[in-house]
């Protein structure tokens, strides 16, 4: 049995079908982590969502900030659409609310202690450890499989509060914990999540830093599995394992097997996007 972390999808159906080749990947025996953002921005968004859903059991997938978009949008929050966009497949599919339903059914952190991995979207903010890490994520989880869920997708919106608080409550505690696993990059030095700079480290203004290289991140024991962020490139000596290579940009879709010895495993894109379009 092989264990595989992917990055970011994000419509580019084809080109998974290309490294599951690479892969020979088995789904009788094989496992697929997905650091989320399945779908957006690349042409073949119901594609993907429809295989990685198929492949049930086999398939491990925590959500991403344009899988929540999806699903946002679907309930009718008009107001957040893009230009960019490139839903519209699956929200006209005859399968569509069983898919919604599958997508908002799925974990917002995922934690292997055998394997000895953590696996979130975006990143952990420098206070978190992981006992905080799940509590906050599974009450996200709880709300968005519970019957308020449209409700909290249309509040979700918004980068306030930026800084962690035990005494957070309540919308501004999901909100928080939402930013945080599925739309951080760099954080201030006083530890507050900064939403406006994303891109590489070496473009951020002082005072700003990636937020596993935050001086005291309760989460540094821990060896973390994220997407989201194609500019960052490596990020060696961090305990930290970046899988967002830019496939829908035309750069790389990237796997690394998980059990034995890490190896990494990518296959080039030809891009849907152009880098740089919102």
């Amino acid at each position: 049995m092989a264990v595989y972390a992917i990055g970011d999808l994000q419509g580019c159906y084809y080109e998974l079908r290309k490294l599951l080749d690479d892969l020979r990947y088995d789904p009788r025996t094989d496992l697929l982590w997905f650091v989320g953002d399945l779908v957006n921005r690349g042409p073949t968004s119901l594609e993907c969502l429809r295989f990685v859903r198929d492949q049930g059991a086999r398939a491990v997938v925590v959500l991403g900030n344009h899988d929540l978009h999806l699903l946002a949008v679907a309930c009718g929050n008009q107001r957040k659409q893009k230009q960019s966009d490139t839903l519209q497949a699956i929200l006209g599919a005859p399968d569509r609310d069983e898919l919604l339903d599958w997508l908002r059914q799925r974990p917002l952190l995922h934690h292997d202690a055998a394997l000895g991995y953590t696996m979130v979207h975006a990143g952990l903010p420098p206070q978190w450890d992981l006992a905080t890490a799940t509590l906050c994520a599974r009450e996200v989880e709880s709300v968005l499989r519970g019957n308020e869920w449209r409700q909290f997708l249309d509040q979700m919106y918004g980068d306030q509060p930026d800084r962690w608080s035990d005494g957070l409550t309540g919308i501004e505690r999901l909100r928080y914990s939402v930013n945080a696993l599925t739309r951080m990059r760099f954080v201030t030095e006083d530890g507050r999540i900064d939403l406006k700079v994303k891109g590489a480290p070496h473009t951020a203004p002082d005072g700003i830093t990636p937020w596993f290289a935050a001086r005291g991140r309760k989460s540094a024991n821990l060896e973390l599995i994220f997407g989201h962020w194609s500019t960052l490139g490596e990020a060696d000596g961090f305990g930290v394992f970046p899988l967002d290579t830019g496939c829908v940009w035309g750069g790389r879709l990237t796997a690394l097997r998980l059990d034995g010895e890490p190896k990494w495993i990518a296959v080039p894109c030809k891009g849907a996007r152009v880098p740089g379009e919102d």
